[in-house]
């Protein structure tokens, strides 16, 4: 983080320079000595935390990509829009600073709303908290106001630009807040995610069901294609003469194109779905009937898309062995299957552990488990 704010900081005086109002100019100052109290303050998280920079030096893809956007845009290298090369007008100068703050504006909203939703989980007779200074510094009522100045001045900045140029910043904050949460997703989960049970467990008589998604929840990789794409290889060409005592097939041709039109239905109604289902206000209180209705609804749409599938016989003769081997070469995610192995292998739990996916293909998953853990992972 530290490297970002300090390209924040450099973002931010190009922006002043560029800006030809004098208020503008003291805002941008304002929010430039903001971001360097950020900077020290996280110099002190570091080494509070004990962390050695020296070892800890290098920076994942997403916070690269997200510093060489905000450099090309503050250079005025955006996409769509002619370089500006000399900055001869103060109207070419606001623009710029318009669309550098575009670019930086995502920053500042994310980080105030993730203090305030953090703030609200945060015990406050808890000192002990590793994150409790930096999740009370991006909930202060301080970085909040900040927060809210930097969209003011982009209004501000915003004033004279064109209906087109108003667009390019759109188009600017949509990406910002794209790979602003990009960010926060490459960020490695070092602590293990658990849910609390509703009653204290009693294995002697409670047996405790867990169930898990498949696709990206214990897979790299989402394993929905993985199928069509075995069926798809192993078809035969258009121009190829299938025997007669095998099971006719669909041409790899035909399969592409059939696979992508159930593809792109199958999202479409899904959104369509969720949409539905998601209640339209925030709800005061888990209700389990509601979540059965939904989980019915949900229910009905996959069992629809799955007869699509059937349907269209684009799985047809697909052999076990090449599903096997698809599925060994399937990555999960780290520490998944010994999460899994310690539930299953724990005979006081008395649990079991359900695996859902829609690409509904118990071998697959099966294969994909056997074969992370050697085969020591028995219940699925």
């Amino acid at each position: 983080m530290s490297t970002f704010s300090a390209l924040l900081l450099k973002r931010m005086k190009l922006a002043e320079e560029c800006a030809d109002d004098d208020d503008a100019k003291i805002s941008i100052s304002e929010l430039r000595k903001a971001v360097l109290e950020e900077l020290k303050m996280h110099n002190s998280f570091v080494q509070e935390w004990g962390s050695d920079l020296a070892k800890e030096s290098s920076v994942n893809s997403a916070t690269v990509k997200y510093t060489e956007f905000l450099l090309a845009t503050a250079s005025g290298k955006v996409e769509g829009v002619k370089g500006p090369g000399k900055l001869a007008t103060p109207f070419e100068k606001t623009k710029v600073a318009a669309y550098t703050l575009g670019a930086m504006t995502p920053c500042m909203r994310l980080y105030a709303y993730l203090g305030k939703e953090l703030e609200a989980l945060l015990d406050l007779h808890e000192g002990s908290h590793p994150y409790r200074k930096w999740i009370e510094n991006y909930s202060s009522e301080g970085f909040q106001a900040s927060a809210v100045q930097t969209e003011d001045l982009l209004d501000k900045l915003s004033v004279s630009l064109t209906g087109e140029e108003l667009d390019i910043i759109e188009k600017l904050y949509h990406q910002a807040m794209k790979l602003e949460i990009d960010f926060f997703s490459a960020q490695p989960v070092v602590q293990p995610t658990v849910v609390p049970l509703t009653k204290e467990h009693n294995p002697a008589e409670d047996r405790l069901m867990l169930f898990s998604d498949f696709d990206l929840t214990c897979t790299v990789v989402d394993s929905s294609a993985i199928l069509a794409e075995i069926a798809i290889v192993t078809a035969p060409k258009s121009d190829q003469i299938q025997p007669e005592n095998k099971l006719a097939r669909m041409s790899s041709a035909d399969l592409r194109n059939t696979w992508g039109l159930l593809s792109r239905q199958y999202t479409e109604e899904f959104e369509e779905c969720i949409e539905s289902i998601m209640p339209p206000e925030k709800v005061d209180k888990f209700k389990y009937e509601d979540l059965r209705k939904a989980l019915e609804q949900l229910s009905d749409f996959e069992k629809r898309a799955n007869d699509r599938v059937i349907e269209s016989g684009v799985l047809k003769g697909l052999n076990h062995e090449d599903i096997k081997r698809a599925g060994e070469r399937l990555i999960l995610q780290d520490g998944c299957t010994t999460f899994f192995q310690k539930v299953v292998k724990n005979v006081n739990l008395n649990a079991n552990v359900h695996v859902l996916s829609y690409c509904w293909c118990g071998d697959l998953i099966r294969s994909a488990f056997s074969s992370a853990s050697q085969g020591s992972f028995g219940r699925h």
